[in-house]
Formats: structure tokens, C-alpha cells, sequence
């Protein structure tokens, strides 16, 4: 054994106890070894092991046996057992990787170079078999979430690792007998407050989830009653090119929304599978730029091309401000705004608009003349609608409540 193999194997306990301090200080689960100290040595003792493979099986370029994997899926079901949040699990995962780099580097570089070839062994071996452990630790881990959590909170964990990147997501999916297809709408059903008691928000999601069978989370909002439900719901290439919501995302949202009784917003990007992280963002920018809908299966799910400006107003705090003001002076007005909002929608066509309103057209052009007189802005006009349609939006969104 070379030398540098040797100082790994000096420093093997050391190293360790350092993996372990750093659990200790910076992942809130393993506190609790200040009360159960036998945590602590079994912890200590798989990371030894863990170094002591490495400097055995590396000068050989020797892979991990089927022993050693499941001792690594063993320790990742254990963890699992006590508790540990998928979060914690994969900073654990991050923490090791570092920490054992950090290991080789220390070693080559207190023996002042000339170890070129060992180090290059032990860091050939250290990626490929690596990864493995990682795997095995990852598939005990979920061995335990199977047995543990009901199928929709399964599935919500699915969901949660898809939407941050995990890896563990691919291992659920199969687990949950869901394919993950290479592109993806991820769609945010905003719920001011709360629709119903936890209880009933449950079986909605329950069956929202068997019957479409995509992975679905409820995020809620701190201090209220309301959250959003988050989907992720696969799609084809050509969806991501597309200005509107695909035919499944809007399926899902009406399904929601009929079941929840209460006046909701959905917004809605897509995004090859890897990107998904940045798609929920946008989604829940949409969302949150969308203006309430009543709670029926009409309601539909917008996209970047629906509330562009919307959206771009909401960065710019003097101009929200401005189209603020042009709010408040249609108060004074008879629905106006609930008028300018189906004006809009039916592309400016009076009859259309009546109807829909359930009012003469005369009644309309009344409406729509107050507008005028107290805006100083013709709605038919080019300016009307480029800003009493953003006007209107963001005080049916709930932005300036």
C-alpha cells in the first residue's frame, strides 16, 4: 500500500469524527444524539467503515460488493426510521462527498506531492463507486418511506424532489410505478385562504392525485388557511413552444378548482425535466399575477403569454402604483371593473360582453362611457386596453388587497 493510502488510513478516525461533528452542527435530526449517544458511535462507526473501504478497494480499482451496498441501503433505512426529512438526507449526501474529498486532498497535499498515481487511483475509484453508495443509500431510504408514509404523502415527496432537483426522485417514481418523461408543465393553484379543514383538503388531493396520477403537493401559506397546490404534470416537447396550457394541466386545474368551493388562481410553465426547479418559479409568478377565478371547472391555468405585462409591472413598483390609482377611480362606478374584465375577454365585442353580463348593451355603453369620465381612458381605445386590462387583472388578482 502506498503512502498516501497509509495516511488515509491514519487519519480514517479523525476524519470521521469530523463528518460527524459536522451532522451534529449543521443538520437539526441529529441532535438528538445529545440524548441517545449510541446514535452518535453507530454513525461514528459507519463513516470509519465507509474511509477504511475506500483505501481497500481503490488501490485495486475494486467495486463495492453487494455486502457493502446493502450495509449503505441498511444505514439509509435506519435513518429513514428516526425520522430524517428527505432535505436532511440529501444535505447528509452532500456533506459526505465534501467531506471526503476534502479528506484525499489533505492527505496528498501533507505528503508534499510525488503521490500522482495513488491519487489518481483513489479519486478514479471514488466517482463510479460513489456513486453506487449514494444509490444503495438512497433505496434504503425509500424502502422505509414506502412502509411509513400514506401513498399521497408518497407522492408529494415525489413531487417536493422533482420541483427541487433531487435525485431520490427517479428511485420514487419507479417505486411509485410513475414514469418521468422528459418534459414537464408544472402548474400552482393559488388559494387565498384556506378552502375547508385539513381533513377535507386531504381527500380532494387524494383524489385529484388517483385520478390524474401526477405527482401533486400542497404548500401552505404561514398564518393562514390558504397555499397553493403544486402539480407536475407531463407533457410533449412541442407544449413548450406553445402560448397556452397543455389540455392536461387544464383538466387538473378544473377538477381543483370545482372540488375546492372557493375562488382560486392557477398559473402554469413548462420545462424539460431538469429544469423544473426554474419552472416553478415562473409558474408561481403567473399564479400569483393571475386573477381569482370562481371555483368551476372553466377555471383555467394562465401562462407567461396571458400576463406578461402583468407580470413585468409587478417588478416595477412606481408603475404598479400608477395603474393603483387608475383603480381606485373606477370605486365610484358601477361594477366597472367586473364589466371591463368580461369587455376584455370577449375581445371587445358588445353583444358578447352583454350577455355574458347579463345587462342591455345599452347598459354597457353606459359602462363602459363612466369608465371614460373617470379615468380620462377609452377602453376601446389602443391605450384603454393596454391599461385598464392590466388594471383589471391585477385588482381581480388580489395584488392591492
Amino acid at each position: 500500500m502506498g503512502s498516501l493510502f497509509a495516511e488515509l488510513a491514519r487519519q480514517a478516525p479523525t476524519n470521521a469524527r469530523r463528518e460527524v461533528d459536522m451532522y451534529l452542527s449543521e443538520i437539526p435530526e441529529f441532535r438528538t444524539w445529545e440524548t441517545k449517544p449510541r446514535g452518535r458511535a453507530e454513525t461514528m462507526e459507519y463513516s470509519v467503515w465507509l474511509r477504511r473501504r475506500t483505501i481497500e478497494l481503490s488501490p485495486d480499482n475494486s467495486e463495492l460488493t453487494d455486502d457493502d451496498l446493502r450495509y449503505i441501503a441498511a444505514i439509509g433505512e435506519i435513518r429513514a426510521g428516526a425520522g430524517m426529512s428527505s432535505d436532511s438526507r440529501q444535505r447528509v449526501l452532500q456533506l459526505h462527498t465534501t467531506l471526503m474529498l476534502r479528506d484525499i486532498q489533505e492527505a496528498a497535499e501533507s505528503l508534499r506531492g510525488g503521490q500522482v498515481e495513488e491519487l489518481m487511483q483513489v479519486m478514479t475509484w471514488f466517482a463510479p463507486q460513489g456513486d453506487r453508495g449514494i444509490v444503495a443509500y438512497r433505496q434504503g431510504f425509500i424502502t422505509v418511506l414506502r412502509r411509513r408514509l400514506p401513498y399521497v404523502e408518497q407522492v408529494a415527496l415525489l413531487a417536493r424532489s422533482l420541483l427541487t432537483g433531487d435525485p431520490m426522485a427517479a428511485e420514487l417514481a419507479a417505486a411509485l410505478d410513475l414514469k418521468l418523461p422528459e418534459f414537464c408543465a408544472v402548474a400552482v393553484i393559488r388559494v387565498p385562504d384556506g378552502p375547508f379543514g385539513d381533513r377535507d383538503l386531504a381527500i380532494e388531493i387524494e383524489t385529484l392525485v388517483k385520478a390524474h396520477r401526477v405527482p401533486v403537493v400542497w404548500y401552505p401559506e404561514s398564518g393562514t388557511r390558504g397555499g397553493e397546490l403544486i402539480a407536475v404534470v407531463p407533457c410533449a416537447d412541442e407544449a413548450i413552444r406553445l402560448p397556452s396550457a397543455p389540455g392536461a394541466v387544464a383538466d387538473l386545474v378544473g377538477d381543483f378548482a370545482e372540488a375546492l368551493g372557493r375562488p382560486c388562481a392557477a398559473g402554469t410553465a413548462t420545462a424539460p425535466l431538469d429544469e423544473l426547479p426554474d419552472a416553478l418559479e415562473r409558474a408561481r409568478r403567473i399564479s400569483r399575477s393571475a386573477p381569482l377565478g370562481k371555483p368551476s371547472r372553466r377555471l383555467r391555468p394562465h401562462t407567461m403569454a396571458d400576463l406578461f405585462v402583468e407580470l413585468a409591472v409587478a417588478d416595477v413598483p412606481f408603475i404598479d402604483s400608477w395603474l393603483h390609482t387608475v383603480a381606485r377611480r373606477l370605486e365610484p362606478g358601477p361594477d366597472l371593473v367586473t364589466t371591463l374584465d368580461a369587455y376584455y375577454r370577449h375581445d371587445m365585442n358588445r353583444g358578447a360582453t352583454a350577455a355574458a353580463l347579463n345587462v342591455h348593451p345599452r347598459t354597457l355603453d353606459y359602462r363602459l362611457r363612466r369608465v371614460g369620465e373617470l379615468t380620462g381612458i377609452d377602453p376601446g381605445s389602443a391605450h384603454g386596453v393596454r391599461t385598464l386590462s392590466a388594471v383589471v387583472t391585477r385588482r381581480l388578482s388580489g395584488a392591492w388587497a
